[in-house]
């Protein structure tokens, strides 16, 4: 492998694990746009009990009066260190998250998951293309995306 192709990589893993820390910062600030433009225009986002199609479909969940009543009474979305794999213009990051909500004056863990996010290469950068979300509950599906680490 080259000088420039090991920058290159080295870029690519960089960008891509800024992207997948975006995502709490942004989730929590309500940036609806911001977040909906992290995923590609028919990006999916698939979360145990919630099913986005579309970048479109994640704006509406960031706009709505669930996501806007969690973020009201404070909460945090946590996505631990993502491990990156990078396949010329795909790439895979994995990583585990905790959802932190605030009732009065303490905070709770409302949700521990296993995080896959699919990526490519596009005009305007990386995007995720699916991202699924399994709640760490002893159940083999959040296992088994937690195992796709290194492996696109």
């Amino acid at each position: 492998m080259t000088i420039e192709e090991r920058l290159q990589r080295l870029e690519d893993v960089v960008a891509i694990t800024q992207l997948v820390a975006s995502y709490g910062p942004l989730v929590d600030a309500g940036e609806a746009e911001r977040v909906a433009e992290l995923w590609t225009e028919d990006g999916i986002y698939d979360v145990d009990e919630y099913y986005m199609g579309s970048r479109a479909e994640v704006d509406a969940m960031v706009r709505s009066d669930a996501h806007q009543g969690l973020i009201g009474q404070g909460c945090s979305h946590f996505l631990g260190p993502a491990h990156v794999t990078v396949d010329g213009d795909r790439a895979v990051a994995v990583c585990e998250s905790v959802l932190l909500v605030r009732h009065g004056d303490r905070v709770f863990p409302a949700r521990i998951g296993a995080n896959h996010f699919e990526l490519a290469r596009t005009t305007t950068g990386w995007q995720t293309t699916r991202r699924t979300t399994r709640g760490l509950d002893g159940g083999t599906d959040a296992r088994d995306l937690l195992s796709r680490t290194g492996r696109i």
